[in-house]
């Protein structure tokens, strides 16, 4: 089991301030990678932005979300965690909460969607998680995880609409920051519950606060950017992308802290979504999943807005079922 290297963090009740989250960096430092940032000369070449990856796809579990979940599980008092710890997700935040029960010693009882990606289903079992189905509606998925919550007592830590777990989120902008040998001009992450976007702005705004943020959505599901222009929270009226990690809404945490601090918000459409993807795996030669191609896809096709500028760019996991890959389907 590993421990805390430092004293164990109280929750948070609102948006992590700048000294929250130095603190909550080196509370969980010991639990994650600090992912390298690439570059690649011919995407700079493609794309006329001279673009930062922050490679979250070498993160443990492949992805982000061990920030936000670690983070929020270091919370709990010995006694929460000797019940467990539990959530609902599609596969990268299941992924994180199997990891940190696992690393702290603790049960995990994960409630994934009978139509999550296999290769998530399988990592969120071999880290030692209790899986239990359900039916890809929220509903279904929440109605579930109460009645095993009920049942066992486990603590519940949410995707994205927990402090704790934005606070996690935003120490991937911090990392960023402190590694790329410049000023950057801007900062894109990809939004879908925005607990990764949230934190981004939040980071950004503190240690760069001349850096603009920008954020990006499949069009098929654009809650984010309508919620912006609308000034309200908006749903999400169908679940029909390739990028699966950005499926959910906004939660109002979420959405507090980014209708705050974001520059602007962009959609792209699918093909567009699979040809950035590709032309990472090509160029840069690394896996990433669709979701995290969103941000690349957006500089692509808005070049105008990015065009000369340093940007920082957020490629968020590379968790990907190899036998469904969409550029090779006929």
């Amino acid at each position: 089991m590993f421990k805390p290297t430092i004293m164990q963090p109280s929750p948070l009740t609102a948006a992590p301030t700048i000294a929250q989250i130095q603190q909550r960096h080196e509370a969980i430092v010991s639990y994650i990678h600090r992912t390298p940032v690439l570059t690649a000369q011919s995407i700079n070449d493609i794309s006329g932005a001279e673009l930062y990856f922050k490679c979250e796809n070498f993160q443990k579990i492949g992805a982000f979300k061990m920030r936000g979940g670690i983070s929020a599980a270091l919370t709990l008092s010995k006694e929460e965690l000797a019940k467990g710890i539990a959530t609902h997700s599609s596969g990268n935040h299941a992924q994180a909460i199997a990891m940190s029960a696992k690393l702290l010693g603790v049960p995990a009882y994960i409630v994934m969607p009978n139509n999550s990606p296999k290769v998530k289903v399988k990592a969120v079992e071999g880290y030692g998680a209790q899986v239990t189905f359900s039916e890809s509606t929220q509903a279904s998925r929440e109605s579930t995880l109460e009645k095993i919550i009920a049942a066992n007592g486990a603590h519940f830590i949410h995707p994205y609409d927990n402090y704790d777990v934005i606070c996690g989120q935003a120490t991937c902008a911090k990392e960023l920051i402190e590694d790329v040998p410049t000023i950057l001009d801007a900062i894109i992450a990809p939004i879908g519950g925005g607990g990764l976007m949230s934190g981004t702005c939040l980071s950004t705004t503190y240690f760069s606060p001349q850096t603009k943020i920008y954020g990006g959505e499949p069009k098929a599901v654009d809650d984010a950017f309508r919620s912006l222009q609308s000034g309200t929270l908006q749903q999400n009226k169908t679940t029909n992308t390739i990028a699966d990690g950005l499926k959910t809404n906004l939660s109002d945490k979420t959405f507090s802290i980014i209708k705050d601090h974001l520059t602007e918000a962009f959609t792209v459409e699918e093909e567009e979504i699979v040809a950035a993807m590709r032309l990472i795996w090509e160029r840069m030669k690394i896996i990433i999943e669709p979701s995290c191609a969103v941000p690349l896809a957006v500089i692509l096709k808005h070049r105008k807005v990015f065009e000369g500028k340093r940007v920082g760019v957020i490629l968020t996991g590379g968790n990907v079922d190899l036998e469904q890959l969409p550029f090779t389907k006929n």
